[in-house]
């Protein structure tokens, strides 16, 4: 079977899906990924087929950044973010569609991409399924991203997101209507278009030690746990970075990986400033902030496998993008969060809350003296070490790949994917519901 994986956005969106493709490609199946051409070389390196997507995500990235100003981290951030992704949503239905079109047998879409590569998967008779990295679908248990971590209770916390949903799937309606036009087919009608995504099956790329399966989803809303990135043989240490790890006591990470900064210079100083402060040594990821900071005690790197460095080093300061979040997680080191917008600000209360984190410092609350007291508390604390070793350890005994490989060879059998969403939900975390929300 030929099973194409759609995604776009950053590292940290596209990166799960070279381990999640690896392990269906080690089941027998042809995998191909559709995504950003930026990303060609890591999925081909993986052994995985390429096709490609338009845009640069940097470039989106970027022009999210020129539209805000001031905080970013709630409400505001995220409609200017959701106003931002409009513009481009034209341009992926495009390019997704002409990759469908290249041939498969099952789409497997994540993001902003899902509802899309849903329109043409069901456009041309194909089966499809969702594969999430973040818990966007209506829930009272935790406030939906769009507040960041400013919970409105139970019940307000199930309307908005409730609102949310449904405000994401009108958005996506005109694509939609565009997606069939292209393939020949007759518009939805008003009832089709609300249950566009109904009785669709989705997986969630991350784990229930971290977030647990709300008991509010609908049955078809399963957690699989976490699609850890594949490694390549093609990555190497720097031996300068190993050398400096061998000349000292581990380092405190810093890098906010695809956040651009217009103030890199600035951001740079007040992370230097902060490791001085706090007696630490660093090893500081440029990132497309480009940070740069040189010392005895501080080392600036490019590109570099988190799954190598991490569990080398005494703490872990990041933006709480879901992707360096879980990678944190896996090494079993303690971390301070620096959000920015979106996901982030969710994320960063999640490590608060797991006990792995000392405290969660917006970016816009940012100075070198907050930093450096968090820092300070991560890494001389042993209690929150020996939480997140503990966590680290559970997240080492899953296999979030095993239900979605075993959900695609259903695919090939006369149930298909849709009957997997009739069925029961063996993979639920947490109590099922029958009736889907929002």
């Amino acid at each position: 079977m030929h099973v194409l994986l759609v995604t776009s956005g950053s590292t940290g969106d596209v990166a799960p899906f070279t381990g999640l493709g690896a392990r269906l490609q080690q089941a027998g199946h042809a995998v191909t990924v559709a995504t950003h051409t930026r990303f060609a070389g890591l999925i081909r390196a993986c052994g995985l087929g390429f096709r490609g997507l338009p845009l640069d995500p940097r470039d989106m990235h970027e022009a999210c950044a020129q539209r805000l100003s001031g905080r970013a981290d709630g409400p505001l951030g995220t409609l200017t973010i959701a106003r931002q992704g409009t513009a481009y949503t034209a341009d992926l239905a495009d390019g997704i569609l002409r990759a469908v079109r290249q041939g498969a047998d099952v789409v497997i879409a994540s993001g902003q991409t899902a509802l899309l590569a849903k329109a043409v998967a069901d456009g041309l008779g194909m089966p499809s399924t969702g594969a999430l990295l973040q818990p966007v679908a209506p829930t009272g248990d935790f406030a939906p991203m769009a507040l960041g971590r400013r919970s409105a209770g139970r019940w307000g916390n199930r309307l908005v997101s409730g609102a949310l949903w449904r405000a994401f799937h009108h958005q996506a309606a005109s694509t939609v209507r565009w997606v069939r036009a292209e393939l020949g087919l007759p518009p939805l009608s008003r009832t089709a278009r609300r249950r566009l995504a109904g009785n669709w099956p989705i997986w969630y790329g991350f784990s229930p030690h971290v977030v647990p399966r709300p008991d509010d989803w609908p049955t078809e809303h399963r957690l699989a746990g976490y699609w850890w990135p594949e490694e390549t043989s093609a990555w190497q240490p720097d031996p300068r970075l190993t050398d400096f790890l061998a000349a000292g006591p581990p380092p405190v990470f810093i890098g906010f990986g695809s956040m651009p900064s217009p103030r890199g210079e600035h951001l740079s100083a007040v992370c230097t400033e902060a490791l001085r402060r706090a007696g630490v040594r660093g090893v500081v990821q440029a990132g497309w902030s480009g940070l740069e900071a040189e010392s005895d005690d501080i080392l600036t790197v490019g590109e570099v496998s988190h799954r190598w460095l991490f569990p080398r080093t005494a703490a872990v300061v990041h933006h709480g993008g879901g992707g360096t979040t879980a990678a944190g997680l896996r090494a079993g080191v303690p971390a301070v969060p620096v959000p920015v917008f979106y996901d982030q600000p969710f994320w960063s209360a999640r490590l608060r809350s797991l006990g792995v984190a000392p405290g969660v410092l917006p970016m816009a609350d940012l100075t070198a003296d907050r930093l450096a007291a968090l820092i300070t508390r991560a890494v001389h604390e042993p209690a929150w070490r020996t939480r997140a070793a503990a966590l680290g350890a559970a997240l080492a005994a899953e296999d979030g790949t095993a239900p979605v490989v075993e959900a695609v060879a259903g695919v090939a059998g006369v149930a298909g994917v849709e009957a997997l969403a009739r069925q029961p939900g063996r993979y639920c975390h947490g109590r099922a519901r029958t009736t889907p929300s929002g």
